[in-house]
């Protein structure tokens, strides 16, 4: 089938497309949504804007579309942006990211029923622990890019999810309840290398640092 990918540019969105791939399915298209919210309850938004060297890596064309990222009316954009693509390159459905929120979930179907396209959540319901686990696996190299839930704090951001990440996280998931897989928006990823998606490895160039307390940011120059 032909598909449309919603691209994060962070782990979630990058596995469900070399996931979709794996099972045989056509890449046509990344869809990516820019939200001026930082706190937008559906897209990621630290270095969003680098997916556009990632969709070069994976020698996709990239949709983007630009929101205000005000909850409910962020959704009309992304049907917007879905309907653009489905006119534009004849996809027969969407791949998502989703794992376990059903707020994301359930609205992108909704999207996709009206547009008559199939919807692709090849994450759906994983446990979380193994997703991490299958990212350094298919040695996929993911930095954190943003934290926003306590513990988590600035030494956080730029640290690539390996073993150790894991070690680390497990305690701080049984004692304060964080999200392993960040879904929640404990935690924001940016991929740099996906084995069998992109042609070549990004590599970041500089970075910079922004928050305090327990929200932080981390904007990236890649090549």
């Amino acid at each position: 089938m032909k598909l449309g990918v919603l691209f994060s540019g962070g782990k979630d969105s990058t596995l469900a497309a070399w996931l979709a791939k794996k099972q045989g399915h056509e890449l046509i298209c990344l869809i990516t949504l820019v939200s001026s919210n930082q706190d937008s309850y559906m897209f990621h938004t630290p270095s969003i804007s680098k997916t556009e060297k990632q969709a070069e890596s994976i020698g996709l064309p990239l949709l983007i579309e630009k929101t205000k990222g005000d909850k409910e009316l962020e959704l009309k954009d992304l049907e917007r942006a879905i309907k653009k693509a489905k006119e534009k390159y004849k996809i027969q459905g969407i791949v998502t990211g989703a794992v376990g929120s059903v707020y994301q979930a359930s609205r992108i179907q909704k999207i996709c029923d009206k547009l008559n396209l199939e919807c692709f959540n090849p994450l759906w319901q994983k446990d979380q622990f193994e997703l991490l686990e299958d990212l350094i696996k298919n040695k996929f190299e993911v930095i954190i890019t943003g934290v926003a839930a306590y513990p988590l704090d600035g030494t956080w951001l730029g640290r690539v999810i390996d073993k150790k990440f894991i070690k680390d996280l497990k305690p701080l998931v049984e004692k304060y309840k964080i999200n392993p897989a960040g879904e929640g928006g404990e935690f924001e990823t940016f991929v740099l290398a996906a084995p069998g998606l992109f042609k070549k490895p990004l590599k970041v160039t500089n970075k910079v640092f922004s928050g305090e307390e327990n929200s932080w940011r981390m904007e990236i120059d890649v090549k």
